[in-house]
């Protein structure tokens, strides 16, 4: 399966936390998209591995993603090296995506920066010719194939986007797939010892950053991303 958008996040629940809007809309625009996974959370304070398997597989069904790999890279301690990057430029090269979206280029957590790294420079050298891979269930060695755009959703931080993207309309369903994690965010009711994103805070966040960056470009709701070289528009007129 060809994906038009490939969304990679250090552990189960990044990618509906940073992007799940802007991936809601650009399924009900008939765009595919996939999510990989690079590790279980295996270290997470709260839940286990096993939990947020069922929660991922969950969150994907909810936002209709016909796609969702776990690499099961070892939580907070895979690395940017050779061997991590030739497992990625093999699930690059299998989805051929036009665009990735991956981790924020600098965060809390120790993974993010790290697997925002390690994902950048994989598609990077998914494009070289004499890089060699082969799928387990794929026949014969894989084309070379490079991501048009890399972009890198928002996590903890309040970084600068580069760009935003009007999700007016799809917050609703972000949430929907976030609060799936049930063992990770806010519960009353839950004797797990607690986190820096079980509060309400964290979950009460999560909308008013997208409300606030929506308020800046005066629409309901928006996501924001940082870039790795300019975004171009063809005229003008395309800026909204």
């Amino acid at each position: 399966m060809k994906l038009d958008i490939l969304a990679i996040g250090a552990h189960p629940d990044d990618v509906e936390l940073g992007c799940g809007a802007t991936i809601a809309k650009e399924i009900a625009n008939g765009k595919t998209v996939g999510i990989i996974d690079l590790t279980r959370g295996e270290l997470g304070t709260r839940g286990t591995a096993e939990t947020r398997d069922n929660e991922a597989n969950e969150a994907a069904k909810i936002l209709n993603i016909p796609v969702r790999i776990n690499m099961e890279f070892a939580d907070g301690f895979f690395a940017n090296d050779k061997t991590h990057q030739i497992e990625l430029i093999k699930m690059i090269r299998k989805f051929k995506p036009e665009i990735v979206l991956c981790n924020a280029i600098e965060d809390r957590h120790i993974d993010h920066g790290k697997g925002s790294q390690l994902v950048s420079d994989a598609c990077f050298l998914s494009g070289l010719l004499k890089i060699e891979t082969k799928c387990g269930d794929e026949d014969g060695w894989q084309e070379p194939w490079r991501p048009k755009h890399v972009y890198h959703y928002i996590q903890w931080k309040n970084i600068e986007p580069d760009f935003v993207v009007d999700v007016s309309g799809f917050i609703d369903k972000k949430m929907e797939a976030v609060l799936t994690y049930k063992t990770q965010f806010f519960d009353a009711n839950s004797k797990a010892p607690e986190t820096p994103i079980s509060s309400r805070n964290f979950t009460d966040s999560i909308i008013y950053r997208a409300s606030d960056l929506g308020r800046l470009i005066g629409v309901e709701h928006a996501e924001g991303f940082t870039v790795e070289r300019y975004v171009a528009v063809d005229t003008l007129f395309n800026l909204k």
